[in-house]
């Protein structure tokens, strides 16, 4: 493993790396860091050529101001300082709304996109999820971070997750967040991508939950209704936080969508 820095106008980019020559990027979800991907990398074995980083603003990436920025102008960054690409894109959750809309924007610099429980880029949250949310910005705004991190813990996106082998390895990961982003964010507003899906040219493959919540169902139904180019792999009993509660199924699933020769023309769910 590798660890280096990409310097980038207003920050500093923690990247980790795997293989002579990366081929697939690894974009982690809100609250996250590259840990997120412990599991799911030791299941895909040190041979496979990968690379993670922190986004802006969480784990070791550092920010220097507060300028309006963007994800996706990021990662176009990292992957000219870093000579990668076309690249394999795999996000989950937020990381997952980051990797969709770069492909959206980039399809030429991505080869394939792996998308995880994703969310969208200016998503409009229903009325179940605003209010826990707005909850735990507000316990963070106080300065009560210890209890925001608390409520994001018993939040019921991880109720899958937090009562299986992998629930400590999750705790601790919300432990560490500093939870910056709760208590505001300073990233562009950007159009909904919701209204571009049909756009979607890159060979996708869909990895989802059955227990995830609506929000994250719904999203991933227009995703895989909006484009010929996605193939949905949904897990029963399963929720949001899959590379923690099956990484070994989504280990499986991503090497075989790799490996697959020609792009998918079609669209269809996978019972697994």
């Amino acid at each position: 493993m590798r660890c280096f820095t990409v310097p980038l106008a207003d920050a500093d980019l923690h990247v980790e790396a795997q293989g002579d020559t990366p081929k697939t990027v690894f974009l982690h979800g809100m609250g996250g860091d590259t840990h997120t991907w412990d599991l799911l990398w030791q299941a895909l074995g040190e041979a496979f050529p990968a690379l993670r980083y922190d986004l802006r603003g969480f784990g070791l990436s550092h920010e220097r101001g507060e300028r309006p920025f963007d994800h996706a102008d990021d990662l176009l960054v990292l992957l000219d300082a870093t000579q990668t690409g076309p690249c394999n894109l795999v996000g989950v959750s937020m990381g997952g709304s980051i990797a969709l809309n770069f492909a959206l924007g980039h399809p030429e610099k991505v080869s394939k996109l792996i998308l995880i429980s994703p969310a969208l880029v200016a998503w409009e949250w229903s009325e179940q999820w605003r209010p826990l949310w707005r909850q735990i910005a507000a316990c963070a705004k106080a300065g009560a971070m210890d209890e925001a991190r608390q409520l994001w813990w018993r939040h019921p996106l991880f109720a899958t997750t937090r009562d299986g082998p992998s629930g400590p390895i999750l705790y601790d990961s919300i432990m560490r967040y500093a939870g910056k982003q709760w208590c505001g964010d300073h990233h562009k507003s950007m159009l909904p991508d919701v209204d571009r899906l049909h756009a979607l040219e890159v060979p996708t493959v869909l990895l989802t939950g059955e227990r995830d919540l609506p929000d994250f169902r719904l999203i991933a139904d227009l995703i895989a209704a909006s484009s010929g180019q996605v193939q949905r792999i949904d897990y029963p009993a399963r929720g949001h936080m899959l590379h923690l509660e099956v990484p070994e199924d989504c280990a499986r699933a991503i090497k075989a969508f790799l490996a697959s020769p020609a792009p998918l023309r079609y669209s269809q769910s996978v019972r697994q």
